[in-house]
């Protein structure tokens, strides 16, 4: 795998450069064409190799790049505001710059993503194949577009879209303007709805592992056609349910069915973050994978994430100075009395320099991760405790509440709580904290799902951008930290065009209102 990844790198990198030449020059001899890379099976699956890679970097959507959704959110943030020019701080404070560098970085990652995703698009079928693997990283390309499609649309609104390679600056020039946010959806829901009939494993075997599956395309386009129906169709606003909801119903109880488990209960929470389980988990439908000790792709998160003079991230105390990954008193506060999530989530850093609390959920405390702290985690980034809560929501708009509930339970239940008729009708904190369904739904996903970077979608999903602002304002300022909530406002729907994109040309690729 590391033979792989690593040959996918250098072929992006021929490709990359050799168009930029094309630019500059009208003929080079020695560069490397596209049409001569694609020449057999075997470099169409380097090029897709490269596709993986690009996106788990986290300038993209790597375990790392909680900066761009986590950070943006009530669950944690850059509690610093000097470091790095304050541009992280910049993210969870609301007061993003258009020409903040950490924003441009991430804009240009997902769409080099979308860049190789379209170039082995545009030239797989160019290639003789000896088996029936083409339809198989057809369907892996597309899949990734969409992914990384929906994120863009879900942060920016609308964006730059193109569906095949830019190879003259007369081309990139036409492509330069923001495709109307409704369009976007109609492409992700195009190349999910091309994946889920081609022929995908419903399962990836285990030496394929990080690769989608058709269990991930039916995870998605469920969580698509959510999303479009709560965010477009104004379903968070009381809409009546409409076909993209049914059309969410359908995707993720196919995906629900497909799963290879009986129970939810059966599987121990921890499991999905445990390194010797992590090939093995059946909660897991897609994941980032990592090596363990290898220098290259080892998983960051456990170490970077460990405050300093402790050991429950890895099995070594760390001589930096810092704090670790942050987590909000909001967050901690929302969690429910003997909920082993908080547990295993989060721990207290009991250092005088620190005396706060840490992500811990992503540790890796073996001997195999060495002095360094090259972590075997692998980041999980749809696993079935999400379809089960979607599943609850769905149920909820439809108004089937005894159904709602029966999703929601079979999550508590695992989780060791009381059921939500006996916590919404006993509990007084709770009756408080959630007093309805739809919150209770919100509160039980922010528990589970804690630093896998769904908070920030979530809120949005679950609420008009009026109604967010009332959310948000409503927090205690004393648990979020030095960033002022009083500065989130409706403009805070959208990320800032990055300055340098909208200088290209402001009328086409227009400004988001507020900044």
């Amino acid at each position: 795998m590391k033979q792989k990844f690593v040959q996918a790198i250098a072929m992006f990198l021929i490709l990359f450069c050799s168009c930029k030449k094309s630019f500059l020059e009208q003929s080079n001899p020695d560069a490397i064409t596209v049409s001569q890379y694609f020449v057999s099976e075997t470099d169409v699956l380097l090029a897709l190799n490269g596709c993986y890679n690009l996106m788990r970097s986290n300038s993209a959507l790597g375990e790392e790049s909680d900066l761009y959704t986590d950070q943006r959110s009530d669950d944690t943030g850059t509690n610093d505001n000097q470091s790095n020019a304050g541009e992280p701080f910049q993210f969870n404070n609301f007061s993003l710059l258009p020409t903040n560098s950490y924003l441009y970085g991430h804009w240009k990652a997902m769409f080099a993503v979308i860049a190789q995703c379209n170039q082995v698009l545009a030239n797989i079928n160019k290639v003789t194949f000896t088996d029936s693997l083409r339809p198989q990283y057809t369907a892996e390309a597309q899949f990734l577009r969409a992914l990384i499609l929906f994120h863009l649309v879900r942060k920016w609104g609308d964006i730059p879209m193109t569906t095949v390679p830019l190879t003259t600056p007369a081309q990139i020039t036409d492509s330069t303007y923001r495709v109307k946010t409704p369009l976007v959806y109609n492409q992700i829901i195009a190349d999910l709805t091309a994946a889920a009939h081609s022929g995908l494993p419903v399962v990836q075997p285990s030496a394929n592992r990080g690769h989608a599956s058709l269990q991930a395309v039916n995870f998605l386009l469920g969580q698509v056609y959510l999303t479009k129906f709560a965010t477009l169709d104004g379903g968070n606003s009381g809409a009546a349910p409409n076909s993209d909801l049914d059309s969410a119903n359908y995707y993720l109880t196919t995906c629900y069915n497909e799963r290879t488990f009986t129970n939810l209960s059966g599987i121990p929470y921890t499991d999905n973050f445990n390194v010797a389980k992590k090939a093995t988990c059946p909660e897991l439908i897609w994941q980032i994978v990592f090596i363990q000790g290898d220098p290259t792709y080892y998983s960051h998160i456990a170490a970077d994430a460990q405050a300093q003079g402790e050991v429950v991230n890895v099995y070594f105390k760390r001589v930096s100075s810092g704090v670790g990954y942050n987590v909000t008193h909001d967050l901690v506060k929302e969690y429910e009395a003997n909920d082993p999530r908080a547990t295993w989530n989060m721990t207290y850093d009991t250092f005088h320099t620190v005396k706060d609390w840490y992500v811990s959920k992503f540790r890796d405390t073996s001997a195999a991760a060495g002095q360094n702290g090259y972590g075997g985690n692998d980041f999980p980034m749809m696993r079935y405790a999400d379809v089960i809560l979607m599943l609850a929501e769905v149920n909820m708009y439809y108004g089937k509440t005894a159904q709602a509930i029966q999703y929601l339970d079979i999550v508590r239940t695992r989780a060791g709580l009381p059921t939500y008729e006996v916590s919404s009708s006993t509990d007084p904190n709770y009756m408080q904290k959630f007093p309805n369904l739809k919150l209770a739904i919100l509160h039980e996903r922010r528990s589970e799902l804690a630093f896998e970077h769904h908070r920030w979608f979530d809120l949005l999903r679950f609420f008009s951008i009026n109604d967010l602002v009332t959310y948000i304002h409503s927090k205690n300022q004393a648990d979020w930290g030095l960033a002022q909530i009083a500065n989130f406002s409706t403009k805070d729907e959208y990320y800032p065009i990055p300055y340098n994109e909208t200088i290209l040309d402001p009328v086409k690729m227009y400004q988001n209102p507020g900044y």
